[in-house]
């Protein structure tokens, strides 16, 4: 094993780049992984641009991680090497009143991999052990990459409670949004319609299963929407959450509906029709990443084949192009791009 590793710093979008870094050594609790595909995430373009409200620059990236168990410290369970893992990111306390609930992705000082601490986008990293989960027999790397992103879909579609019967609106058809198609049909959506600007996503839409799928910025949303529905959404996840997808949820949805807001929110203020929450008894609740459960959950709809996974990947870098995966990510055609690592 090399002393120096290459590792990738993100300083700006125009500044990315792969650094020589000594190769970390695992803690008693902890794994030595070396890297073998890392997803490229909506949080990762945003923190890069300078507009994650929760991700200072500069950082180490690469929190959508699958490897393969290099060496394990004393503590770290039955892991051995040669044990291929994907990475659940959140780190937590343990001992805040979140955490002892069991609602750990809200923990008080919640930290996550690749986000606040060094990640995965380098030759080889370290996590504690309880952070990963072992990858199935004839689960491919490209199918593992998607289980950590499809998890917070899931987590969000749980929010809603049981779906079944119900009509959905999903507002935004990125890697997020596509995913909690796939999540509410799980749940047992009745119909569900997907909305994004682009033509060429809402056709992905309406292959993984949409029932219809509406431009973004049709003047007449709200009908649109209404006559696919036959009514007004029970729910709505906006997987933007921006003012204007704000707006069209409040629009969107019924009487005593739910809005859950499954996309990072620009820091700041975003205006919302207070009165129509309260006439409307209009339930609006955030949503974050993920538990141990729906990452479980994820697991098990990529391995059952639910869904057509080749849908999402749609383009990967070798670790020394990974500036311009960043810029891929950034170009709306795009779902998810995913960096692959053959290290030493």
């Amino acid at each position: 094993m090399s002393q120096l590793i290459r590792r990738v710093l993100v300083r700006s979008l125009d500044d990315i780049v792969v650094e020589k870094a000594p190769a970390p050594v695992p803690g008693n609790d902890e794994l030595l992984v070396r890297t073998a595909v890392v997803g490229v995430c909506g949080s990762d373009t945003h923190a890069a641009a300078g507009h994650h409200p929760f991700i200072d620059l500069p950082y180490h990236p690469g929190h959508e991680a699958v490897g393969v168990v290099v060496a394990a410290g004393r503590a770290a369970g039955d892991f051995a090497p040669g044990d291929r893992v994907i990475v659940e990111p959140n780190l937590y306390c343990g001992r805040c009143a979140q955490c002892r609930s069991g609602r750990y992705n809200i923990c008080q000082e919640l930290k996550v991999f690749g986000c606040q601490t060094p990640g995965a986008l380098a030759d080889l990293f370290t996590i504690p052990a309880d952070r990963v989960h072992r990858v199935p027999e004839g689960m491919t790397d490209m199918q593992a990459v998607l289980v950590e992103p499809l998890a917070t879909p899931v987590h969000a579609v749980g929010k809603a409670g049981d779906l079944t019967g119900r009509t959905v609106a999903v507002l935004g058809a990125g890697p997020i949004g596509l995913f909690t198609l796939v999540a509410a049909r799980h749940a047992g959506a009745e119909r569900i319609v997907v909305t994004d600007l682009r033509q060429g996503k809402r056709d992905r839409a309406l292959r993984l299963g949409a029932d219809a799928a509406l431009p973004a910025d049709a003047s007449d949303l709200a009908a649109l929407a209404r006559t696919e529905l036959g009514g007004p959404a029970d729910v709505v996840f906006d997987c933007v959450a921006r003012e204007q997808s704000m707006a069209q949820a409040t629009d969107l949805i019924a009487k005593g509906g739910h809005i859950v807001v499954v996309g990072v929110g620009a820091a700041g203020t975003t205006p919302i029709r207070l009165d129509l929450v309260q006439d409307r008894e209009i339930r609006i609740e955030g949503t974050l990443m993920y538990t141990a459960d729906d990452y479980r959950l994820a697991l098990s709809l990529i391995s059952s084949h639910s869904f057509d996974t080749a849908e999402i990947v749609t383009a990967t870098f070798p670790l020394e192009e990974t500036a311009a995966a960043f810029r891929t990510s950034l170009d709306p055609e795009h779902v998810k791009v995913v960096v692959t690592v053959d290290g030493p």
